[in-house]
C-alpha cells in the first residue's frame, strides 16, 4: 500500500499586537491589543516588512486569533522514577478565536509587540575577530545572539555579512526592493575573506551566497553601506587597497567605513590576532588618505571613512566637520567625536555659587580628547573637575572603549566620597534604565560611592550644562550599527566618548525586540 504524499503542516508565526490606533479599520472590526496576527490574505506573515509589503497590495484581508491560555498539562509518567518530577505546564495557547477584517489602500492600525514575528536570522560565520566568542560569561542571554539579518540591516542599519542568505531571501531583497542595506565586506579577496570568517558549510543555505564580489554585483539595484574591519597583517595595506578599489568600482556602494579590530581580555581558545599599534595606524590612515584625495577630485567624495578610533590611536587630529560629509557613517564610529565636539560650549559664569568637584569617567581611548574639550570649564571658580580614564575590569584592558565600561569598573576606579558628582557616559546604560552592562544599576553606585551619579550629554554643549545646570541628560543619540530606534521609539546608545559597535547593556528578562536591538548593535559582524 503506497502512502499518499502529505503536504507539510502550515507554519505560521503569531505577532502578537501591541497597540490598536482608536478608530482604526482594526479597532473597528473587534481587534484588542494582545492579539495576534496571522495571516494577511491567506499567507503566513514573517516580519513587519512582509506585512507592509502584502499591504501595499491593495485590497488585503488580515487574520487575527486571540490566545486563550489552555489547560496545564502533567508531564511525567505515574510510577516511574521520574514521578517525582511531574509538573503541571502550561500548553501553548489556543488560536481557534479568530476574526478577519478587510482594509483596501488603508493603514489597518496595528502596532506589533515585535518587528520580526519568525524570530532572528543567525550568522552562519566564525569570524576571527568576532565579539561575541569574546563575551566574558554570566551576562544577559541577548548579548551572545550571532545575528546575521539582512531585515534588521535594512531596517535598522545593522550591518550584515549575506553569507547565510538563501535564494529566496536574495529575490526578496531585489523584488521588495529592501534598500539600502549595510554589508560587512572586510575584504573583496574570496580566499582571505573565507580564512577571515570560516563560514561553516552546514550553515550556508546556498553557496553562490559567499561569494562577496557576486553578491554585490547580484545586488546591484540596491544602495550599500560597507564595513571593513581591519585585522593588522590579515586584510589591511595591498589588501585593503585591493578593497577599496574594488568596491569603489561598484556604483552601488554608496560608502565604506574602515574599522580597527575590537578586542577583549576574554580570547581563550581563539585565534591569535591583535589590535593595531600607533604606526599600524598612521600608515593605514596615510594609505586611506590617498584613496579619499582621489575619489574626492574624481567622484566629489571621499567614498572611505575611517573610524574615530584609527585616529584616536594614531594620535592624528580628526577630520573636520565638513570632512565626514554630512556624516554618513556616524552610526559605525565615524565621526562621533567630532559630531561630539561640533555643539559648542554654552556661555560660561566665571563662578559657582557652591564648590562642586566633577568626575567624568571614560573610556582609555578618548579620555585625553575629553579633557582638553573641558579645558574651558577649568577656569570657572569654585567648580573642580577631572577627566578620569577608565581601566575594564570586565572586559579587559585591551578594551579601551567607554561604551564597554561596567559598574564593575566604576567601583574600582571610584573611590568612595571622592566627587561630589560622577558622570558616566551615556552608552554605558541600557536605554531607558540606569542599569549597567554588569546589572549594577546608578542607584547601587549612587550609595556604594556615597556621590551622585548621572548620565553626562551626548555632546559637549550638553555635557556642559549637565555639570553646570543640573540639565537632563538626553541620552544616547546614535548606536554604532543599529542606525535607527525601534518601533517602540527608543534612541540608539551613544555616548560622549568613543564607541566602537558592541552590544547595549541591559539586565532582567528581554523581548525579542529588546534582543534585536542590543544585537544589532554588536556590528563588527
Amino acid at each position: 500500500m503506497t502512502a499518499e504524499l502529505q503536504q507539510p503542516p502550515e507554519q505560521i508565526f503569531p505577532a502578537p499586537i501591541k497597540l490598536v490606533e482608536a478608530g482604526s479599520p482594526a479597532e473597528r472590526a473587534g481587534v484588542r491589543p494582545g492579539d495576534v496576527l496571522l495571516r494577511v490574505n491567506g499567507q503566513a506573515v514573517t516580519d513587519v516588512l512582509a506585512y507592509r509589503h502584502l499591504l501595499s497590495q491593495g485590497r488585503s484581508v488580515l487574520e487575527v486569533a486571540r490566545p486563550r491560555e489552555a489547560p496545564r498539562v502533567m508531564t511525567g509518567v505515574p510510577g516511574t522514577l521520574q514521578d517525582h518530577h511531574r509538573l503541571m505546564l502550561p500548553a501553548p495557547p489556543s488560536l481557534e478565536d479568530t476574526l478577519t477584517f478587510e482594509v483596501e489602500w488603508e493603514d489597518p492600525g496595528l502596532e506589533f509587540e515585535e518587528v520580526l514575528f519568525d524570530g532572528i536570522k543567525k550568522c552562519a560565520n566564525k569570524c576571527d575577530f568576532c565579539y561575541v566568542h569574546q563575551m566574558p560569561r554570566g551576562f544577559r542571554k541577548s548579548l551572545y545572539i550571532m545575528d546575521d539579518d539582512f531585515r534588521l540591516s535594512f531596517l535598522y542599519g545593522s550591518f550584515v555579512t549575506l553569507t547565510n542568505l538563501t535564494e529566496s531571501d536574495i529575490n526578496r531583497i531585489l523584488d521588495e526592493n529592501l534598500s539600502p542595506l549595510y554589508v560587512s565586506v572586510h575584504t573583496a579577496n574570496q580566499e582571505l575573506r573565507q580564512d577571515l570568517m570560516k563560514w561553516w558549510k552546514l550553515k550556508v543555505k546556498d553557496q553562490q551566497a559567499v561569494n562577496i564580489r557576486g553578491m554585490l554585483e547580484r545586488l546591484e539595484s540596491i544602495d550599500i553601506y560597507t564595513q571593513i574591519v581591519l585585522v593588522p597583517e590579515r586584510n589591511d595595506r595591498e589588501n585593503l587597497d585591493e578593497t577599496v578599489e574594488y568596491l569603489s568600482s561598484r556604483p552601488n556602494v554608496i560608502s565604506a567605513a574602515v574599522v580597527p579590530i575590537g578586542l577583549t581580555g576574554h580570547r581563550k581558545n581563539l585565534p591569535d590576532v591583535r589590535t593595531f599599534n600607533r604606526e599600524e595606524a598612521r600608515d593605514t590612515l596615510a594609505r586611506l588618505n590617498v584613496w579619499r584625495r582621489k575619489f574626492l577630485a574624481e567622484r566629489g567624495t571621499r567614498f572611505v571613512f575611517p573610524s574615530d578610533e584609527l585616529y584616536l590611536l594614531a594620535g592624528e587630529p580628526l577630520p573636520t566637520e565638513e570632512e565626514y560629509e554630512g556624516f554618513p557613517m556616524l552610526e559605525n564610529g565615524v565621526g562621533m567625536v567630532r559630531d561630539f565636539l561640533s555643539e559648542p560650549l554654552p556661555p560660561l559664569p566665571a563662578a559657582l555659587e557652591r564648590p562642586l568637584r566633577v568626575i567624568l569617567g571614560t573610556g582609555l581611548l578618548f579620555a585625553e580628547t575629553l579633557d582638553r574639550a573641558m579645558d574651558p570649564l577649568r577656569a570657572i571658580a569654585g567648580l573642580e573637575l577631572e577627566v578620569r580614564a577608565i581601566t575594564n575590569r570586565t572586559f579587559g584592558e585591551v578594551t579601551t572603549v567607554a561604551g564597554l565600561l561596567t559598574g564593575r569598573c566604576f567601583r574600582h576606579a571610584i573611590q568612595p566620597g571622592e566627587a561630589d558628582l560622577l558622570l558616566v557616559p551615556p552608552s554605558t546604560l541600557r536605554y531607558g534604565t540606569e542599569l549597567m552592562l554588569d546589572d549594577i544599576s546608578l542607584d547601587e553606585l549612587r550609595r556604594e560611592l556615597k556621590m551622585e551619579i548621572r548620565p553626562g550629554g551626548s555632546t559637549l554643549g550638553e555635557l556642559a550644562r549637565v555639570i553646570l545646570e543640573g540639565a537632563e541628560s538626553s541620552g544616547p543619540q546614535w548606536g554604532m550599527s543599529a542606525h535607527a530606534v525601534k518601533d517602540s521609539g527608543r534612541p540608539l546608545p551613544g555616548s560622549f566618548a568613543a564607541v566602537p559597535d558592541h552590544p547595549a547593556p541591559g539586565s532582567g528578562e528581554e523581548t525579542l525586540a529588546e534582543e534585536v536591538a542590543e544585537s544589532a548593535m554588536r556590528g563588527k559582524a
